[in-house]
């Protein structure tokens, strides 16, 4: 875990609001007919006009600067020739890098009319998100947060958690510790993660990121992802549609600030 300095998350916000412009402009254009790949050149075009570097684009091999994932497509998705259609669910995620600071970031919007059981999840999703955030407060832990997205991901029906995936640390590195899950494992085992998660300290920023499915076979409130043939995308194990919600945030004195809300939305806020 490493913790940064005043000048640093200045940076990380600098990335973030990149990355928040990327994904508005991605956003707007996500209409029928608009293929996967359009929405990804668009973010990667206001990111190269920032004077940022996509983050996605090279890393591990990922061919593109957003992560496009549509309806069963939870997470990863690749950007290609694939056409938006009228009531798809479409996840957006990114990251952007400014001198040498990354923030990361992703929303879920619908195309055109969509169904009310999945605007419902979107809605879902952003509570979640919000309820992680809400106590990534100097002195509470990684579990904390895990335990807040959890149990507002249950307290509105029997949406599914996606097991296997979690948020994590940023900074000089996309990805770096410590990992944030989205749920605690029960009985023992999680009695002993709360007891050794990472305690949150001023400097500090995560990437909180729930992923949800609309409904799961288990009966612990999890999902199952599975990876796809081309190594990246993970669809629900049931078909079960999915939504994706993620912030950088930093840990300040104040409390939590949120590095990739639009400017206009964070000084609202």
């Amino acid at each position: 875990m490493t913790v940064k300095t005043s000048e640093q998350v200045a940076l990380m916000r600098q990335a973030g609001v990149v990355v928040a412009q990327a994904l508005h402009q991605a956003a707007a254009l996500a209409q029928p007919g608009v293929t996967t790949a359009e929405l990804s050149e668009v973010a990667e075009q206001v990111m190269l006009t920032a004077g940022a570097k996509p983050a996605f684009k090279g890393y591990q091999g990922f061919p593109a600067a957003l992560c496009v994932s549509i309806n069963e497509e939870i997470v990863h998705g690749i950007p290609g020739k694939r056409r938006l259609q009228e009531g798809d669910l479409v996840s957006l995620d990114a990251g952007a890098i400014v001198q040498g600071w990354y923030a990361d970031s992703a929303i879920t919007v619908g195309v055109g009319a969509v169904a009310a059981q999945h605007h419902r999840l979107i809605q879902v999703c952003e509570q979640a998100l919000q309820a992680g955030i809400a106590v990534a407060q100097p002195g509470r832990t990684v579990a904390d947060i895990s335990q807040a997205v959890a149990s507002s991901v249950h307290a509105n029906g029997p949406y599914g958690v996606l097991r296997d995936y979690t948020g994590h640390g940023i900074g000089r590195r996309l990805h770096e510790e410590p990992d944030v899950p989205n749920h605690l494992p029960t009985g023992v085992r999680g009695t002993w993660v709360r007891r050794r998660s990472p305690r949150l300290e001023v400097g500090m920023v995560l990437a909180i990121e729930p992923m949800i499915t609309l409904t799961t076979t288990r009966h612990d409130g999890l999902a199952d992802g599975i990876e796809q043939d081309d190594g990246w995308t993970v669809v629900s194990s049931d078909g079960s549609w999915g939504a994706h919600a993620e912030h950088t945030v930093a840990i300040t004195a104040q409390g939590p600030v949120v590095l990739t809300a639009l400017p206009e939305l964070q000084e609202a806020g």
